[in-house]
């Protein structure tokens, strides 16, 4: 479980952002809310959510590198 940081939360530029880091990694990568699962790698997806500052969140990760990509996901959204 991660806090969103990120000033405005996980929307619009944030949002593209997010998706463009978790493209980086071959693992597949979701963002959990309020038992939601999103594909991280959506913009579609992450900006059904709706994420504003102080929400949280989990993500979660399957596949040859999850641990670098779980990481940099979480480092992305906490770290504002």
């Amino acid at each position: 479980m991660a806090y969103i940081a990120i000033p405005g939360g996980l929307q619009a530029r944030a949002a593209a952002q997010f998706v463009q880091e978790a493209n980086q990694y071959h693992s597949d990568l979701f963002l959990e809310y309020q038992s939601v699962r999103v594909n991280a790698k959506s913009i579609m997806g992450i900006m059904s959510l709706a994420l504003s500052e102080g929400t949280q969140v989990k993500v979660i990760a399957e596949g040859n590198d999850e641990t670098d990509a779980a990481q940099a996901l979480v480092d992305f959204i906490t770290n504002s």
